[in-house]
């Protein structure tokens, strides 16, 4: 059986795609200390991607824009971004396991699981394959848009980000749809 784990990166966040994963682990080429990503260090992170590339039977990241997003919903757009991503693995997988309680429309059965990037091989596996691309996305987005500090804060709502957003407004990859985002493009 050819399971695919799939997590999401970024729905929380007020700028950037959302990105989701999809890993078909080779069980006779195991990955020591697979775990939610949030639970490691960005360093931890970066190697245990290098290990997932190179060792998965397949995966894949794919992502939903911040126009689809402001135009679907980010639910929507996240179940779009992880359908992008089992589509663009190089085998089909026979069943599917995602990280929540919602799960996206596959060609193979899927379950949900909550604490799946815990608890799942193959679900922390894509857990650190998004995270890690997402963040790598928004630290090059840093050049461009260096006032907001997405380097650091990864399009985040932090105190730092909320204060710029207030001075500068909203950038081309922030979420409109998203309320501290439509509140700062307000005119005064």
């Amino acid at each position: 059986m050819l399971i695919a784990g799939i997590d999401e990166a970024g729905r929380g966040p007020l700028a950037g795609p959302v990105y989701a994963a999809a890993v078909i682990l080779d069980p006779a080429r195991d990955i020591a200390g697979l775990r939610d990503s949030k639970a490691l260090s960005a360093r931890r992170r970066d190697a245990l991607a290098g290990l997932i590339r190179e060792r998965a039977l397949a995966w894949a990241v794919a992502r939903a824009e911040v126009e689809e997003i402001d135009a679907l919903d980010i639910l929507r757009a996240t179940l779009l971004a992880m359908q992008r991503a089992v589509a663009a693995l190089s085998v089909a997988p026979t069943q599917a396991l995602v990280d929540g309680d919602r799960c996206p429309a596959l060609p193979c059965p899927v379950r949900a699981i909550v604490k799946g990037d815990r608890d799942v091989a193959a679900i922390s596996a894509a857990s650190i394959l998004a995270k890690t691309a997402r963040d790598a996305h928004l630290v090059a987005l840093d050049a461009r848009y260096p006032e907001y500090g997405f380097a650091r804060n990864k399009g985040y709502g932090t105190a730092a980000h909320l204060a710029a957003l207030a001075r500068h407004g909203p950038c081309a990859i922030h979420r409109r749809s998203f309320a501290p985002v439509a509140q700062a493009a307000l005119p005064l």
